[in-house]
């Protein structure tokens, strides 16, 4: 089974390259976040056409919005409000095999790192530690937590540690919650499983660089990770860098998870 999860900036303006990759890498399971789209305007003809056949997507005007399309049949889908707003940041759903799926878009935090100046970057702290805590109440099986939750936590994670240690995304606040909520429940970071944290590994890189490749000021904001009784079925874990390149991409690329399902 291969799952994907992208960050796609607006599904109805880069659709064509969904369906490409879904079908250029035959993905079973497609994640995606900042669809930006009300529910009644999502695409979803076009993705049962191309053998997504079973959809569940939560959306709202110009902002967020999350969506979870599988050629696996969907048993069971459901949603969680985080911090008490209903903004469209969360979908999950129990597949036909029994793996169930979180989908995340975790607030971006606004540029000052201060949780009393800066509400959005509070927002952004609150919303990881209600994860923390809705995780720990849960018995963690045969589940799978994908999305964008805009921190990369390791060094190698950004282009340069010390440079982005006081820039939202990579402060220490936030790079300590994300790694306390994966130790809190165990789960498996899936890319750190397949690339050495010595390496570097991003997922994203910014429209202000006019030359991204060459410049190479990326982060890693984009997760895959497992419960612990998935290790043993992971089977790869790829970056496609190359989707940066096609025409008007979104900023952030895709990442998939391959089980032996």
């Amino acid at each position: 089974m291969r799952i994907a999860t992208w960050n796609i900036n607006s599904v109805r303006l880069r659709i064509h390259h969904v369906l490409r990759f879904i079908k250029e890498y035959d993905i079973d399971v497609m994640c995606l976040q900042e669809t930006k789209t009300k529910d009644e305007y999502f695409p979803i003809a076009q993705f049962i056409d191309a053998g997504m056949k079973y959809c569940n997507f939560r959306g709202e005007k110009s902002y967020n919005g999350v969506a979870i399309l599988s050629k696996i049949p969907i048993k069971e889908n459901s949603f969680e409000l985080w911090c008490g707003l209903n903004d469209t940041r969360h979908i999950s759903v129990v597949l036909e095999n029994k793996i169930k799926i979180h989908n995340f878009y975790v607030p971006a935090g606004g540029d000052e790192p201060d949780i009393k100046l800066n509400e959005k970057f509070n927002h952004k702290i609150n919303f990881i530690k209600e994860m923390t805590q809705y995780f720990n109440k849960i018995n963690l099986k045969k589940t799978i937590l994908v999305g964008d939750l805009n921190i990369a936590p390791y060094e190698n994670d950004v282009w340069s540690h010390k440079q982005l240690l006081n820039v939202v995304s990579h402060t220490p606040i936030e790079t300590e919650l994300l790694s306390k909520l994966i130790a809190a429940s165990n789960w498996v970071d899936v890319g750190r499983k397949f690339v050495s944290k010595n390496e570097k590994l991003y997922s994203w890189w910014s429209y202000r660089n006019r030359d991204w490749k060459k410049s190479n000021r990326g982060r890693r904001l984009d997760h895959i990770w497992v419960s612990k009784d998935l290790d043993t079925i992971l089977k790869s874990f790829l970056s496609f860098k190359e989707t940066r390149d096609w025409e008007k991409p979104s900023d952030h690329v895709p990442l998939t998870l391959e089980l032996s399902i």
